[in-house]
């Protein structure tokens, strides 16, 4: 893919092992390293050590004094590099062979303008490259119209126009990608999950970071208890839009398990994958 038609940016908050993980496989599957704009929120460990050794552009590094959350880092990635596409990303996730250009090709053919890759969440105890190669190729042409997920998602130039940037609210912790994809649903924006490229998810270890810093139970919400408030919607349109998502996620799993024997989200428990919605 022409590097000029991308970015990718990610958000950091120590786990350095896990930042070194992902931009390893990125760089190791092609991503041009003057493409890649991390932006680190406040790390105390060696994270930032780190990013300093790699060969990235002048705007590939931002350094924050203090942890302003995702929606502001996003924004700070998004506005620093901007391309015909962004990818948006977790730094706690490993991607495989032909995962941008096959994530691209796939909305482009498509008509999506926000358009994430199937994940497998949990420990890395299997073999990815050789999973992510069969699952993709199997599931060439699966698309999941209307799925989405913040783990990572490649946007369109033009929703920037059409929906703006991501809510710069540092106490959303998190709520951020829920307030925006409710956002691009009100405009009519289409959005996809697509089977022709697969990601390794280790499962949100910087929120769970930051949930011991607070306190947390690891089932509590890190964001505010109200935070649904922002999506103006009463308490039967959430019942409802949940219940619609839930059904629909129920219908891809059957379809896709019946086709191919698995789901474009698995879950690894006791060294075997769980196939989810």
């Amino acid at each position: 893919m022409n590097p000029d038609r991308y970015a990718i940016t990610f958000a950091c908050y120590n786990q350095v092992e896990y930042t070194r993980q992902c931009v390893d496989s990125l760089l190791r599957h092609g991503v041009d390293p003057s493409r890649l704009v991390i932006v680190d929120n406040a790390s105390q460990d060696d994270t930032r050590a780190y990013l300093d050794t790699l060969p990235l552009a002048p705007e590939g590094r931002i350094y924050n004094k203090t942890n302003f959350g995702c929606g502001v880092a996003w924004n700070q990635g998004v506005t620093a590099l901007q391309a015909e596409w962004t990818v948006v990303m977790n730094n706690d996730v490993i991607v495989s062979a032909g995962w941008l250009d096959n994530l691209i090709d796939t909305a482009e053919r498509n008509g999506l303008k926000i358009i994430s890759p199937s994940l497998i969440e949990g420990p890395l105890d299997y073999d990815f490259d050789e999973f992510a190669a069969s699952a993709s190729a199997k599931m060439a042409d699966t698309v999941r119209h209307g799925a989405r997920h913040a783990v990572c998602m490649a946007i369109h130039e033009s929703v920037w126009r059409d929906v703006g940037l991501f809510r710069a609210t540092p106490k959303l912790l998190g709520y951020e990608d829920t307030i925006f994809f409710h956002e691009a649903e009100q405009v009519g924006v289409l959005c996809g999950m697509t089977g022709a490229s697969w990601l390794h998810h280790f499962g949100s270890i910087t929120v769970t970071a930051m949930k011991q810093e607070r306190g947390l139970a690891g089932k509590q919400g890190l964001g505010g208890r109200r935070n649904y408030r922002l999506l103006q919607q009463s308490w039967l349109q959430r019942k409802l839009a949940k219940l619609a998502r839930v059904r629909q996620g129920e219908r891809w799993r059957e379809e896709e398990l019946a086709k191919f024997g698995f789901t474009m989200h698995g879950e690894r428990a006791d060294k075997a994958f769980v196939w989810k919605a």
